[in-house]
């Protein structure tokens, strides 16, 4: 494929209404998606928190523990594409809702688990109902910037989970700490119970204020509307339109597939066992468990933001991408080498989440680079 035909068309004659426009979309849409992700990455993540207290009271091993925070993702696989198909089919703003709302109440549900059975069936319905989430931003994204704006905006989109570990860590520290026992329930309970309502309130919130489409958004100008589905439909234009079937018979596929299962096992190790982690090294109490946990985050959050700049002005993204795994994985060498050390330890740990978050949003731009301009992000993920 020749460089002029996957160039997408500009508009040159009003660019400044173009870039007005797309701040316009960016800051309609952006802070809503990442408030969404911040509490579905906490609501994903805080039963890493949770075990610090219901491993004892329910007499949960780790292997339970592990089965159970991984069980999630079988059901969030199987359930990503259809997911997003019905998002395209009856609309984000609906589907992203129901998606939130569902998962909320089973996120709060977790309060009430009392054997590894009903552990595992609850970490199932959960990753039932946020299948599709990320995935589903990342469609919606598409639909109102073209591919020379998109990096951007998933890199924003992605700063959610660090911004999540830094208010969610100290958030679920201080909720255990300070609710345990509170009218007969454990602080774990506590903490879904109440990390759990605000997704509910916030999908309610996504069906009056997410706008499903460009052409329905009423703060936009019918000028402002032309050109952002002008440069949508200039862009699609410009895609390979392939079966799923074709897309999967593509050897680079299952490579990018093998790469991405790396980088989230990583991504994942941190999620689900920096509590852990940390209460190793010597740390005892559940709050200052919390605000050590948030440290990490804070230090990963401040690296995908350098990082992702980085790439944009160097417009390079495999050796960013290389690198920043690589930093991760030493830093998780480190802090599994040395985990009775806490000082040791957290400087693994935050090398750890630094490289390993930084990875998601570098990502996203290898499919368009391998493979042309295959619309891949909704399969990938």
């Amino acid at each position: 494929m020749s460089e002029s035909s996957t160039e997408p068309l500009v508009i040159p004659k009003v660019l400044p209404a173009e870039n007005h426009a797309y701040r316009k979309a960016a800051w309609h849409i952006l802070p809503l998606l990442m408030l969404c992700y911040v509490v579905a990455y906490l609501d994903r993540v805080n039963v890493g928190f949770a075990k610090l207290q219901m491993a004892d009271d329910l007499q949960f091993s780790d292997a339970v523990y592990g089965f159970g925070a991984g069980i999630f993702f079988i059901a969030y696989f199987f359930l990503e594409i259809p997911s997003n198909l019905m998002l395209h089919r009856v609309g984000a703003r609906l589907w992203i809702a129901r998606i939130m709302i569902t998962w909320g109440i089973i996120s709060a549900g977790m309060a009430f688990v009392t054997t590894p059975m009903s552990f595992y069936v609850m970490r199932c319905l959960l990753g039932i109902a946020e299948a599709g989430f990320y995935p589903g931003g990342i469609l919606y994204i598409s639909y109102w910037f073209p591919t020379n704006r998109r990096g951007r905006m998933y890199a924003l989109f992605a700063t959610a989970v660090p911004l999540s570990g830094v208010i969610g860590a100290p958030l679920s520290g201080w909720i255990m700490d300070a609710f345990n026992g509170f009218h007969g329930f454990a602080g774990w309970q506590w903490m879904f119970i109440l990390e759990g309502i605000p997704s509910v309130l916030i999908g309610i919130l996504v069906i009056f204020k997410l706008t499903d489409r460009i052409g329905h958004a009423k703060w936009l100008t019918d000028e402002e509307k032309k050109i952002l589905q002008t440069n949508i439909d200039n862009d699609t234009q410009h895609h390979v339109h392939s079966s799923l079937k074709d897309i999967f018979l593509q050897p680079r596929v299952w490579l990018l597939t093998l790469i991405y299962f790396c980088l989230i096992a990583g991504f994942y190790t941190i999620g689900f066992w920096l509590p852990t982690l940390i209460k190793d090294s010597g740390v005892t109490d559940i709050l200052s468990i919390g605000l050590l946990s948030a440290i990490p985050y804070a230090a990963a959050a401040v690296t995908m933001v350098v990082v992702s700049r980085s790439a944009d002005r160097l417009r390079e993204r495999r050796w960013h991408l290389a690198l920043t795994a690589t930093l991760g994985g030493i830093g998780m060498i480190i802090s599994a080498s040395f985990s009775d050390n806490i000082i040791i330890a957290m400087v693994g740990l935050t090398m750890g989440a630094m490289g390993a978050l930084s990875t998601l949003p570098l990502f996203w731009s290898l499919p368009t680079a391998f493979l042309g301009e295959l619309p891949l992000p909704q399969v990938l993920r």
